[in-house]
């Protein structure tokens, strides 16, 4: 991922105050030419600056209103399946190899307490995955935001 110049971060901002604004619109808040904004987020979309707009659908619309953390522990000798076989379950959004002692750790979402179990079980089941811990969130605190991120310069 290239790093992001001036002209990228104002685009980005518009972004982050209304994700669905339009193109043109973009450019004229900035003074800038449509093909030029059209042209910065195809490149910030290539390189990975841009989530994918399922990013943000909120899991709770969709009948998932329980989140938590996983923590699993496994064998390394079986860390690609194990990714494949965690990418292939859907309550699971996201997948972190952190340093320390926990080899992966996941964000899950679920529809109750009863179907995080299944989830967890789920998991648990992967091919090489010794161990997990979940811990369940009890509510969000402060959202997902890259606003203040995007100020900086």
């Amino acid at each position: 991922m290239s790093a992001l110049d001036a002209t990228d971060r104002r685009i980005l901002r518009e972004l982050d105050a209304d994700a669905r604004m339009p193109t043109a619109m973009i450019a004229h808040r900035l003074g800038l030419a449509r093909g030029t904004v059209q042209a910065r987020l195809e490149k910030l979309s290539a390189s990975g600056a841009l989530r994918l707009h399922s990013a943000r659908v909120s899991p709770a619309a969709l009948g998932r209103p329980v989140g938590a953390s996983v923590q699993v522990e496994l064998d390394q000798h079986l860390i690609a399946e194990a990714i494949t076989a965690l990418a292939n379950i859907p309550e699971v959004l996201e997948c972190f190899a952190p340093a320390g002692s926990t080899d992966l750790l996941l964000r899950v979402v679920a529809q109750s307490p009863d179907d995080l179990y299944r989830v967890s079980e789920e998991i648990r089941l992967c091919p090489g995955i010794h161990r997990t811990s979940t811990s369940l969130f009890l509510r969000e605190v402060i959202p997902y935001r890259v606003t203040g991120l995007l100020a900086e310069e």
